[in-house]
């Protein structure tokens, strides 16, 4: 497995920080404990984006939209449907 370096939350700057939360924020209560964390408790993917705050959000941002209760789809369709594009896309997560 390749070695990304990542940044520790005890080392993130206030850039960081914000991306972080702000991304939590959109998702469901369920994902706030990670699968497979880091050492500090972050997801590990979300890890993986740490040196670039900006797009650490707008990738993880974008799944928390999509999630969204005001969406027209029930919660369980959008599990089929993160469900089926990890199996499509081999994911382990």
């Amino acid at each position: 497995m390749a070695w990304i370096r990542t940044i520790p939350l005890s080392e993130a700057d206030d850039k960081l920080r914000r991306a972080l939360e702000a991304q939590r924020e959109l998702y469901p209560i369920e994902y706030a404990t990670p699968v497979q964390p880091t050492d500090d408790g972050t997801a590990g993917i979300v890890a993986s984006h740490s040196l670039i705050p900006d797009a650490l959000y707008h990738a993880f941002a974008t799944f928390g939209a999509l999630m969204s209760p005001d969406l027209p789809l029930t919660r369980r369709q959008h599990e089929m449907i993160t469900t089926m594009v990890s199996v499509t896309n081999r994911c382990q997560y």
